[in-house]
């Protein structure tokens, strides 16, 4: 979480003085290995993540372990969502309407 407070606020003029200090720092030709090296990486965390879990998939279903809790919260969370939506579109207001002006009563005039 921290880093995104860090990195969520980086504007573009800063993300530009940072790819300014590594093309200074490696120089233009050594730019497309680094990337295409940090994109094969990338790669593969990712792949063994998705391994590990079809793995853990398999072996929770060979031992008779029931997986289909997965689906049943994921189920909940929807319907929780959709309720959720639902009376917030019943409690929200569209500011810019005059909808509140004409329900109030008037004042008497002094």
């Amino acid at each position: 979480m921290h880093s995104f407070l860090i990195f969520g606020f980086i504007s573009t003029p800063e993300v530009m003085f940072i790819l300014f200090i590594v093309l200074l720092v490696f120089g233009a030709d050594k730019i497309p290995t680094i990337a295409r090296g940090l994109g094969k990486g990338m790669r593969q965390i990712k792949d063994a993540t998705n391994e590990i879990k079809s793995e853990i998939t398999k072996s929770a279903e060979q031992q008779g372990i029931d997986t289909s809790i997965v689906k049943d919260v994921q189920e909940s969370l929807q319907e929780t969502k959709k309720s959720i939506e639902q009376v917030s579109g019943t409690i929200g207001r569209d500011p810019l309407s005059n909808s509140r002006s004409t329900d109030l009563p008037n004042k008497p005039s002094l």
